[in-house]
């Protein structure tokens, strides 16, 4: 069984924080740059944050630079996304999802996407 599978989501106040993971089954990471997504209420599907299969190259969409870190343990098959200076906005079903190699602009090129860890801010 191939997946990839989320944890780490919760209810935050503003500016609380969480570490998001997201773990492979059944696979290794060493070849695969992995990005995290975001699904908010009434809004599309939006890319957060990419990180490459060594770890060299990462990105962030801009509302979370600064803010957001991502990094990856390709031993223990993990991905991160911490979450810093949390804010209502980043309110949303936090999903993950693996391309090959280098991160790329589009979803169409991503598989494995995991089934989400839902992060709330509220106070």
């Amino acid at each position: 069984q191939l997946q990839f599978v989320e944890s780490g989501g919760g209810l935050v106040q503003p500016g609380g924080s969480l570490r998001l993971s997201c773990a492979a089954v059944g696979f290794n990471l060493d070849r695969y740059a992995v990005a995290w997504f975001c699904l908010a209420p009434g809004k599309e599907r939006e890319g957060v944050s990419c990180i490459s299969f060594n770890g060299r190259v990462t990105n962030y969409t801009d509302s979370v630079k600064g803010r957001f870190i991502v990094s990856r343990d390709n031993a223990k098959k993990t991905v991160y996304l911490q979450m810093n200076s949390l804010k209502f906005e980043d309110t949303a079903l936090y999903y993950c999802a693996r391309t090959y190699l280098q991160c790329r602009p589009t979803p169409e090129w991503y598989e494995y996407w995991g089934r989400g860890t839902q992060v709330t801010i509220s106070s």
